[in-house]
């Protein structure tokens, strides 16, 4: 089933204490699309200034899976840029210098071959924008996204307006806090599961997550890792892994969340073993699956 994204394309500087990438490929449309097209053909909507090198996307366009006919290149725009430096303790990082150049333009089009689409995923940006993209869709049957704290701070009314019409929302354990102004993470996600249609992930970081549908609650554990290169992009590749399996079952039910949200775990596990997508162009679905059957065995507490 088609499966749309739109986001940001980014020009990445990374420092973690394993060293350091510059001018990398990012951005959250970036580490989406290629972690859903493990599991279906993914259609990517995002804009870059004139002055993004001629081969910078070469690793998208060599992807088979990711159709990039909704890329625009903006004459007269510079491509988004983000300068990010990782602790000692990769859960905490610094941002170091951002540039939004054409993220504080108007959005991308959405090309009219693409407005079909099925599944649907609202990368991280303006909700105004979230919600002008969904409106140029006809009649998607799953719409996801994802939020931050500057929005939830500053945008409050726009992201209000823009959760009812969404099926699930995506976010981390304290944008969760500071959307609901309640410091249990289990007591925000059953609210905010109360202003969607359907479900809400929480993202805990190297704990796991918590998977909020109705009044049910699932809590998934993170998959052990401790070859942690690059954490840059790990929460939207586990979203993009989510919605691919999702979109690939051609069904929506508890049990398909579930298992999307564990596949989702054990594939952005992979991607932060390398400095941007480099982990992921070297990996494929069978090394997912075979993971994937690890973390099984690791969550089950029965014989």
């Amino acid at each position: 089933m088609s499966l749309l994204v739109t986001g940001s394309i980014g020009i990445d500087t990374v420092e973690t204490p394993s060293g350091m990438a510059k001018d990398a490929l990012g951005g959250s449309s970036i580490y989406f699309a290629y972690a859903a097209s493990f599991f279906t053909p993914v259609r990517l909507v995002g804009v870059v200034g004139e002055d993004c090198p001629a081969d910078f996307l070469e690793p998208m366009r060599r992807n088979s899976r990711i159709d990039m006919a909704g890329l625009e290149v903006r004459p007269g725009s510079k491509t988004f840029r983000w300068h990010g430096r990782y602790h000692a303790d990769v859960n905490m990082r610094d941002t170091v210098a951002v540039e939004l150049n054409v993220l504080s333009e108007r959005g991308p089009d959405i090309p009219q071959n693409f407005r079909d689409s099925k599944f649907v995923f609202l990368a991280n940006t303006h909700p105004a924008l979230q919600e002008q993209l969904l409106s140029q869709l006809t009649r998607p049957e799953l719409v996801v996204a994802d939020t931050m704290d500057l929005y939830i701070n500053n945008e409050r009314a726009a992201l209000g307006a823009l959760l009812g019409k969404l099926d699930g929302l995506v976010i981390n354990d304290s944008e969760a806090r500071l959307l609901t102004g309640r410091s249990n993470v289990v007591a925000a996600g059953l609210e905010i599961a109360s202003q969607v249609r359907r479900f809400v992930v929480i993202k805990k970081g190297e704990h796991g997550c918590l998977l909020f549908c109705g009044q049910k609650v699932c809590a998934m554990p993170s998959y052990p890792t401790f070859n942690v290169i690059d954490p840059t992009g790990a929460g939207d590749s586990f979203a993009g892994a989510m919605m691919g399996y999702i979109a690939a079952s051609g069904s929506f039910n508890h049990d398909t969340l579930r298992r999307a949200i564990a596949y989702g775990t054990v594939t952005a596990s992979i991607g932060l073993e390398g400095f941007s997508l480099t982990r992921f162009i070297s990996s494929s679905r069978g090394e997912i699956d075979t993971r994937f059957a690890e973390f099984q065995d690791l969550v089950r507490f029965w014989s």
